[in-house]
């Protein structure tokens, strides 16, 4: 039978409320299985069938469900508790069905006997390969309480640096939308009914019939245009799916100045920042650098770190092998070379990922003051010309025969 999740409140022995979450096949199972556990049932609702499917609920586990997942891990682990008992215990606080789904896969695998690397392994979409074998790592040497610490951190970060990323250029595209349904309303409204003074088009100045053409075409065939701009962004997001496409945006973004310099940022935080977690976690080098290389999106630039690395396994210093990718730039090379030279490689990764962090929120930050005022300008540049060129076709009136 199919499995649902139910939210319930009920109250324990002792006359002290609780409230959960649990899986059972319909509430009469549920109020079996609380009670079973001597608790007395308030309240039990469906939440969502795990088996359902709906357009507006997220059936998807997101990169801050994981965030929250693997923060609270950290915390229960600290505190002495089990991982099968932390589990349940945040299965039980987080109401997202998605998340609680997971939790109770991860739950039953535990309790099937396979470790949390294992477990946590056999859902790559939620989980990277790095994080699967930093929780490994963990497992041999005991410390996972702290790489869930690490993980939290990294994860955390990772989750400011896309909120950045979209709030970044939110508003400069809300202004450019402004501007096209300003173009629109212009076009459709109010240069069909200006039109409608002028009998003779060919005595009108060119501004003015380019504009009354412009807008007749928009007019006829609207229909067609609104098809056409869907037909194109929904061909643009169906393109970027293919390895083709995005091998190829991956190439030309490295050589756009503004789109390179952001690449070339995000791709070296998250490299270094894995770097430098996994190497004070004990991984050696060469597998540090392979499943760091992972993390990075760019095929180009992952391409290099590959060839770096095989550099490195055939006898080459670290330094010198880094220095011929364009993740990092002379000053950054002179601190790996520090690094290499003084043994601590997981400060220098560390002091790189805040450098490039900083480094990213300036860039961002400058960003978005120049293109906010240049979209401003040219929103009011082309609404301001078309304005004035009707008041100008106004004054014409008295030249032209109506």
């Amino acid at each position: 039978r199919l499995m649902a999740l139910f939210r319930y409140r009920a109250y324990d022995s002792a006359g002290a409320k609780t409230e959960g979450q649990l899986e059972a096949t319909d509430p009469q199972d549920a109020m079996a299985r609380l009670k079973e556990q001597n608790l007395l049932v308030s309240e039990v609702s469906l939440l969502k069938s795990t088996n359902q499917n709906s357009v507006f609920a997220s059936n998807k586990v997101t990169l801050a469900d994981v965030e929250f997942l693997t923060a609270e891990l950290s915390l229960l682990l600290a505190s002495g508790v089990r991982i099968d008992k932390g589990l349940d215990i945040i299965k039980k606080t987080k109401a997202k069905p998605a998340l609680a789904q997971l939790l109770s896969k991860l739950s039953q695998s535990l309790k099937k006997g396979n470790s949390l690397s294992h477990s946590v392994a056999q859902h790559p979409d939620v989980f990277e390969p790095l994080y699967c074998n930093l929780i490994q790592l963990g497992e041999a040497s005991g410390n996972l309480s702290l790489v869930f610490a690490e993980l939290a951190k990294d994860l955390k970060f990772r989750q400011e640096l896309k909120r950045k990323i979209i709030s970044s250029i939110t508003y400069p595209l809300v202004i450019l939308f402004v501007c096209l349904a300003s173009v629109f309303f212009i076009f459709n409204f109010i240069i069909p009914k200006m039109a409608t003074i002028f009998t003779d088009l060919d005595a009108v100045p060119w501004y003015t019939r380019m504009m009354i053409n412009t807008s007749n075409w928009m007019v006829d065939y609207q229909g067609l245009l609104i098809l056409g701009l869907v037909a194109a962004v929904l061909a643009g997001y169906y393109a970027f799916k293919q390895p083709e496409v995005k091998l190829w945006w991956q190439r030309v973004s490295l050589k756009l100045p503004l789109i390179r310099n952001m690449v070339g940022l995000t791709e070296r935080i998250r490299f270094c920042g894995s770097m430098a977690m996994m190497l004070k976690s004990g991984v050696m080098v060469d597998q540090a650098m392979r499943l760091a290389a992972g993390n990075i999106k760019n095929y180009e630039l992952k391409r290099e770190i590959d060839i770096a690395r095989e550099k490195i396994k055939r006898g080459s210093g670290l330094t010198q092998s880094l220095s011929q990718s364009a993740l990092f730039p002379d000053f950054f090379v002179s601190l790996l070379e520090i690094g290499e030279q003084s043994g601590n490689l997981e400060k220098i990764f560390d002091e790189i990922t805040l450098r490039s962090r900083q480094e990213f929120e300036s860039w961002t930050q400058r960003m978005t003051t120049l293109i906010e005022p240049l979209l401003i300008l040219f929103m009011g540049a082309f609404v301001g010309g078309v304005v004035v060129a009707m008041l100008l076709s106004m004054v014409s009136i008295n030249d032209v025969g109506f």
